[in-house]
């Protein structure tokens, strides 16, 4: 009879990990656990301490600060995978998972399934002749090395990529190694797992030319896999149901798609809201139910691609049922930093990237080079970023894999911080308050259109009182909105006074705060 070993990759809601384990232990089965190192100590002294005695749990030796895009998640499970191996010598399938992913079928029933053929389960295409990859880098994800975080040091990730380009520093795939692509969410059988560790210990340099390819998640197990193991015996699909929208992100489930997900041809499903209490208490019970029967019509995707569909006929804001909830999300923190001089607001996001790891982007609903990650479709225009504003800010959380976000806002988008402020996510607000002289204000004229670079000088001075006054007035209606959670930063007030305000609204050490507030030549024109 199948027994599975759970391979749990997760960063945060120690509690939530906690009742997974003991829900899929609770039927016989094992979970090892790698909780990313990036989360504070106490988070992961939460774990140890409910779990660390548990006969079927096990943690990975060695915590890693995971990132997107990066060979420390595939780094990661192994470590956990090495770990299951050794320590759950009963174990016969090793089953990837997520913090987010719940069984949408009982234990029973998987182990059946199971049992029913002997194979692994694993989206294994070929790199280069399939259509996997849509958009962005193909070969260039591994014939280039890729040392740096695209989310996060975008700078340093497309200049070391450009500079290799121009150099013609390209390298070759390892001999022998066909390169296969596909969802990093898999199940494989122990025999394929031990074959994967061993070859990982024979071939090193296999290894090392995945540690600097991009997003090597999508490819190393699938390519490996491929290497020892024959075709006949890999089912080229996943057993963890999950949509991506059109806009790259993924679909999340909530407490009315219970029966919806149960319908499914699927063992898991991800992604399932933190916030719906009644469905994961329902699925987390139909994981030790005996006996249920499962109609499956594996209707999930065609009818997604149908509403999306209508959608675009005449009804594209109509409510959908995989987004009944505009919000956020609680348990978010979003800080919006509010500058008219939008060169000063910049200066310090850009500060902030280097000294913390906050995510930070600019005004990405007035430029395209927002310092934005790659966030697929709705990023391409400035127009489709300010109708889906609410669905852009999410898939910014998620493609940060982080509960904190800083985003960048003109004052007069008051309307627009006013709504995000009064989402169910904790919203602040960190207002530079920038003094205008008349150079400044004559150069905004021009740059809104107001006036000619090569108007006379009458007309500026006619217009002069009246713009300086409209600005003033913005930053009078910022202030007067009494938003709950609410500072501001001038060049005329203290380093004390500046650093104080920071540390607050950004939750920051005081130390770490007053770097920011020295930020060189922070409000300079």
């Amino acid at each position: 009879m199948a027994r599975i070993a759970f391979i749990l990759l997760t960063h945060k809601d120690p509690q939530g990990v906690i009742e997974q384990a003991r829900r899929l232990t609770a039927t016989g089965d094992f979970v090892a656990i790698h909780f990313d190192k990036r989360a504070p100590q106490a988070m992961y002294q939460q774990l140890q301490d409910a779990l660390g005695g548990h006969p079927g749990v096990v943690f990975a030796p060695r915590r890693l600060k995971c990132g997107w895009g990066e060979w420390s998640l595939v780094a990661a499970s192994l470590e956990a995978l090495r770990a299951a191996e050794a320590a759950f010598p009963q174990a016969t399938h090793f089953y990837m998972l997520s913090g987010d992913c719940m069984p949408i079928k009982s234990a029973e029933f998987a182990r059946n399934f199971l049992d029913s053929e002997d194979c692994d389960y694993i989206e294994s295409f070929d790199f280069f002749e399939s259509d996997w990859i849509k958009t962005g880098f193909k070969e260039e994800r591994l014939i280039y090395r890729h040392w740096f975080n695209e989310r996060t040091q975008k700078w340093l990730f497309y200049t070391s990529f450009n500079i290799q380009q121009r150099l013609g520093l390209t390298r070759d795939i390892p001999e022998d190694v066909q390169v296969m692509i596909g969802s990093q969410w898999w199940c494989l059988r122990r025999q394929t797992v031990e074959a994967i560790l061993e070859l990982v210990r024979q071939r090193p340099e296999i290894t090392r030319f995945f540690a600097t390819t991009w997003i090597p998640d999508e490819t190393f197990f699938q390519t490996l896999v491929a290497h020892v193991v024959p075709r006949t015996q890999i089912r080229t699909r996943t057993l963890t149901f999950l949509i991506f929208t059109d806009y790259g992100m993924p679909v999340t489930f909530y407490n009315d798609h219970y029966d919806l997900l149960l319908r499914q041809n699927y063992l898991f499903a991800r992604k399932i809201s933190p916030e719906a209490l009644d469905l994961r208490a329902r699925l987390g019970a139909l994981w030790q139910a005996e006996g249920q029967e499962f109609a499956i019509t594996a209707e999930g995707r065609k009818l997604f691609d149908f509403l999306v569909g209508r959608g675009r006929i005449g009804r594209r804001f109509a409510p959908r049922f995989w987004e009944t909830d505009g919000s956020l999300g609680a348990g978010r923190k979003l800080t919006i930093v509010v500058a008219k001089k939008w060169h000063v607001a910049k200066r310090l996001t850009d500060r902030l990237r280097a000294l913390t790891d906050i995510p930070a982007v600019d005004y990405l609903f007035n430029e395209h080079d927002a310092n934005l990650p790659d966030t697929g479709g709705i990023a391409n225009t400035l127009p489709k970023r300010e109708r889906h504003r609410k669905a852009l800010i999410k898939l910014l959380f998620d493609q940060f894999e982080s509960d904190r976000l800083v985003l960048c806002a003109d004052p007069s988008a008051l309307s627009l911080i006013t709504d995000l402020v009064n989402d169910r996510a904790e919203v602040r607000v960190l207002f530079l308050d920038c003094a205008f002289d008349d150079d400044y204000v004559r150069g905004h004229m021009s740059r809104v259109g107001l006036v000619s670079e090569t108007a006379p000088d009458e007309v500026f001075n006619r217009l002069l009182p009246i713009v300086k006054s409209d600005l003033e007035h913005e930053a009078e209606r910022l202030r007067e909105s009494e938003f709950p959670h609410f500072a501001s930063v001038s060049a005329g007030a203290s380093v004390d006074q500046n650093s104080a305000a920071i540390a607050r609204i950004l939750d920051l050490p005081e130390a770490r705060a007053r770097e920011l507030a020295e930020t060189p030549h922070l409000f300079a024109d």
